[in-house]
């Protein structure tokens, strides 16, 4: 028998969530070649965004996600435009500065503005109890998400020609500089495509956790672990690496505590690291 009770908060950093970060940050990676250590707090933004539109001003919560996902696409685009882009031949070490600065700056502007308060949508989602399994609908819908998500990626990456150019310049720059393709252009689209997937996982973290301005540091890690351990620049090595991660926190965390189940998670990374540094499924 399948009956409905309602939690009053989801628990756990859902696979689906991780598996559209690291599409993300290795989409950008992998074409313009700079990691954005400030991604988790450009999700943060989104959520901001979220709970103002929601909770605030009363906008209907499916036009809320839309419009936090058009806003963060088109903030990942401004973050290439003025931080991104003159850094872009830079050592990586500036690049590595300029970013990383970016995240800084997030967090105390987000403090200054919005102070340190935790805040919540206020939306309780039901789980499923089937027999002695108990399937949360967070969970079924951000693995839905990160695996619709990641399909329709995959289709515009093969089947336009702006995704055919994308793939070309990822795998050498040069040349496809020398056909005629506009690398600006493609680095434009390619933020903003970053900047969509991160506002998707807004939305999808904002029906479970409180936003506050450091709440990138609680998943901003994990992401990174995750990319390296899929191999940087490869978004289905990031897309199988984000359920492999999730598994482990989620099989510590029932177990123990959520504490160790990351501390597992980490050692697991770190061992791998000897084994392939390069990560599990770099080429």
């Amino acid at each position: 028998m399948i009956r409905i009770v309602t939690i009053r908060r989801p628990t756990g950093l859902l696979g689906g969530v991780l598996a559209l970060l690291a599409l993300g940050l290795n989409l950008i990676f992998g074409v313009i070649d700079v990691v954005w250590i400030a991604y988790a707090d450009i999700v943060m933004c989104g959520m901001y965004v979220i709970y103002f539109l929601y909770v605030e001003y009363g906008v209907p919560l499916p036009l809320a996600f839309l419009i936090a996902i058009a806003s963060i696409a088109a903030l990942g685009v401004v973050v290439h435009l003025l931080i991104i882009a003159p850094v872009l031949n830079s050592a990586p070490i500036n690049q590595l500065l300029a970013t990383g600065g970016l995240l800084f700056f997030l967090q105390s502007f987000a403090t200054l503005l919005f102070g340190t308060d935790f805040r919540n949508i206020g939306v309780r989602l039901p789980i499923l109890e089937i027999a002695t399994l108990y399937i949360s609908f967070a969970r079924l819908i951000a693995f839905g998400v990160g695996l619709v998500g990641a399909i329709l990626l995959y289709l515009f990456l093969k089947r336009t020609y702006i995704g055919t150019a994308i793939r070309a310049i990822a795998q050498d720059r040069d040349i496809v500089g020398l056909m005629g393709v506009d690398q600006r252009r493609i680095y434009l689209v390619t933020s903003a495509i970053g900047g969509a997937l991160a506002g998707l996982a807004a939305c999808l973290l904002s029906l479970q956790y409180d936003v506050h301005p450091h709440i990138g540091n609680t998943f901003g890690p994990v992401i990174f672990m995750i990319c390296v351990l899929g191999g940087l620049g490869n978004m289905i090595g990031g897309f199988i690496a984000s359920f492999i991660i999730s598994q482990i926190i989620a099989i510590g965390g029932y177990y123990s505590n959520t504490e160790l189940s990351y501390v597992l998670a980490f050692t697991f990374f770190i061992v791998l690291m000897f084994v392939r540094p390069r990560g599990i499924f770099a080429r």
